[in-house]
């Protein structure tokens, strides 16, 4: 009875971190087509909402290399999937509250080396498939983004360099809403799958499913692609300033290269089974569509901070999934320690944003003159 408690916490978990995830990468998918009033806000957010859910159900190669491509599964217990998810919500809320870009995957994915290794130690990950799987990855998406969004970009000022601007950014504008589409789905397709993936670990781990024969249930994939399609509809406004018009001073065309340029790179990532930040794909794409025009469009320093909370994300959220399983094993392998742990993580987040609340306007508005 109590590793079936567990296994229900961890499923709430789960879907608590696919619903942080979809906030926390709105900005994403649609912080370019706000920023060049493409689309109103609250379209947006919609519309991103929608193609979220409907990405989630067309690949599951990302689930199974979440799901056996990291750690070894043979170590991994219900409580050790919990402290995973623990690190990654705690690092998605950090980076969400300063309104820098983080990834998302790679915050799920340090969490649960994090627990992994307090539980097991060093002998249970799956250096070999880290390397592979996320840091290559890692290291070549953004890259590739910022040289396809800047050829791109170039071959758009080239083709329409003639025209009248008016017509010009109607046209892009209304790219715009298909490359946002495409980006969005892009963004279901890969980021929904790694709550998947985590679900189905813990049922293996729980002895629901046999590990001998991989498959994520139906209702692991309905509930996953709709709370990131929730947490998408509730905008992520302050990361969506930072994206939208902190990085670069964007025009039309510049967003929509930048989009497609992502939606391109994050749809072949899925298709290949990679578990890709697509917050550095779009943070790529949209220097790209930059420094492509002009160095000095970037701004530089807002671009180092991003970096730096990239290269924070592992180390801080396995820290973090560390420590819960290790507060969470304290008390033995029974539910009392999972509970315990989860109300303290509740009683904080609340304590954190009623802090915030009573100081200034609520986070999830959108910013001022944004429905203009």
């Amino acid at each position: 009875m109590g590793s079936d408690i567990v296994l229900y916490i961890v499923i709430v978990t789960a879907l608590a971190f696919d619903f942080t995830n979809g906030f926390h990468d709105t900005a994403n998918a649609i912080a370019t087509s706000i920023s060049t009033r493409a689309m109103s806000p609250r379209a947006a957010v919609a519309m991103s909402s929608v193609f979220n859910f409907v990405g989630a159900f067309i690949s599951l190669e990302v689930a199974a290399t979440v799901a056996s491509g990291i750690v070894n599964a043979g170590a991994v217990t219900p409580t050790v999937v919990f402290g995973g998810l623990i690190g990654a919500i705690a690092w998605n809320l950090a980076t969400w509250w300063f309104g820098l870009p983080s990834s998302s995957s790679h915050a799920l994915i340090g969490g649960m080396i994090g627990s992994v290794f307090v539980a097991d130690g060093a002998s249970a990950i799956n250096g070999d498939g880290i390397v592979e799987k996320v840091i290559i990855p890692a290291l070549i998406a953004p890259t590739l983004a910022f040289a396809v969004a800047g050829v791109s970009i170039l071959i758009a000022y080239r083709v329409v360099g003639r025209q009248r601007p008016g017509v010009v950014n109607r046209g892009y504008r209304l790219g715009q809403i298909v490359t946002g589409s495409m980006f969005s789905l892009a963004h279901g397709t890969n980021d929904a799958q790694k709550t998947m993936g985590i679900i189905t670990l813990a049922l293996i781990a729980n002895g629901n499913l046999s590990a001998n024969d991989f498959h994520v249930p139906t209702w692991v994939v309905i509930c996953s692609a709709t709370a990131i399609s929730l947490g998408t509809y509730s905008g992520g406004w302050r990361i969506i300033r930072t994206m939208g018009s902190r990085i670069i001073k964007m025009d039309p065309a510049q967003g929509f290269s930048a989009q497609g340029a992502g939606a391109a790179v994050v749809l072949t990532a899925s298709h290949l089974g990679f578990p890709l930040s697509t917050t550095h794909v779009i943070s790529g794409g949209v220097m790209g569509a930059g420094a492509a025009k002009r160095l000095s469009a970037v701004r530089w320093g807002v671009a180092g901070n991003i970096a730096l909370a990239w290269l924070l994300t592992l180390p801080c959220s396995a820290f973090i999934g560390g420590l819960a399983y290790g507060l969470s094993s304290i008390f033995g392998s029974d539910a009392l320690g999972v509970i315990l742990v989860a109300l303290l993580v509740i009683g904080l987040i609340a304590a954190a944003f009623g802090t915030r609340v009573r100081r200034g306007p609520a986070l999830t508005t959108p910013p001022a003159g944004a429905e203009a």
